[in-house]
């Protein structure tokens, strides 16, 4: 079975199991990071997001033979102490309600913010419409992208 090399947070990966698999299988069941959550199982809700070459990806629906020589950051890779801009945002605009869609909402905006430094409130709401928060903390969230881009609370 052909290996498929990938870096995961860094950390240069091999993968020889199924290439079928998700990778948020891989992900949570073999290297133990458990931020990217199963949620919907087809791409819909967004809870499982990471990025995959700086793009906001599903890892529910993506297969691992398809992450050859990607590079692959979850929110344990955001930052090594929890401090990234999004992160301290989100907890001063007490974003989190359950949190289980939160890493995953973390993510699709950290894509936002590396493409779009200063977000208006359109590129906010058309960013982050696919990712679903069942607590509704839409507004927060809003707040919180903006206040991590430098715009304030």
């Amino acid at each position: 079975m052909k290996r498929i090399a990938l870096t995961v947070n860094g950390v240069k990966r091999t993968f020889g199991g199924d290439p079928d698999m998700p990778l948020l299988w891989y992900l949570r069941d073999e290297l133990h990071l458990t931020g990217a959550k199963f949620g919907c199982g087809i791409g819909e809700c967004g809870a499982c997001t990471v990025l995959v070459n700086g793009a906001a990806t599903r890892s529910c629906i993506t297969a691992m033979k398809s992450m050859a020589g990607k590079k692959v950051v979850t929110i344990e890779g955001l930052s090594a102490r929890g401090d990234h801009p999004l992160q301290k945002a989100w907890e001063t605009c007490n974003v989190p309600q359950c949190g289980y869609c939160q890493s995953g909402q973390i993510m699709q905006a950290a894509e936002l913010l590396g493409q779009k430094p200063k977000p208006t409130d359109q590129d906010i709401e058309e960013a982050m419409q696919g990712n679903i928060c069942r607590c509704g903390t839409y507004q927060r969230i809003r707040q919180a992208v903006k206040l991590a881009a430098g715009g304030g609370s």
